[in-house]
C-alpha cells in the first residue's frame, strides 16, 4: 500500500474552482446541482491509496455516488493518472 497523504481542508476557492471546472456535475451519474448542495469533492485516487490533494485528484460526485465510490479507486479516472 503506498503511504498516505494526509487530509487537508480544501479552499473554498478551490472547491469552487473544481465545481466550476466540473460544471457543478456529478462525474460518476451526471446529475447537475448548480447549488453545489449535493455534490461533494472527491479525491480519484484515494488519500489512503497514496492520491494527492492536487487539483488534477480532485472531482466531483454526488453524495450518493461518494457515499458508494467510497475510499475505493474507479478504473473509469485511472487512465488519466497510469505511468
Amino acid at each position: 500500500m503506498a503511504d498516505k497523504t494526509p487530509r487537508i481542508n480544501i479552499p473554498p476557492e478551490v472547491r469552487k474552482y473544481v465545481f466550476d471546472r466540473n460544471s457543478y456535475q456529478c462525474q460518476s451519474c451526471y446529475k447537475t446541482d448548480l447549488s453545489a448542495k449535493t455534490l461533494q469533492i472527491d479525491h480519484i485516487i484515494p488519500l489512503a491509496e497514496g492520491g494527492s490533494n492536487d487539483l488534477s485528484n480532485l472531482q466531483t460526485l454526488c453524495a450518493k455516488c461518494n457515499s458508494q465510490k467510497r475510499d475505493k479507486i474507479d478504473p473509469r479516472f485511472r487512465r488519466l493518472f497510469s505511468d
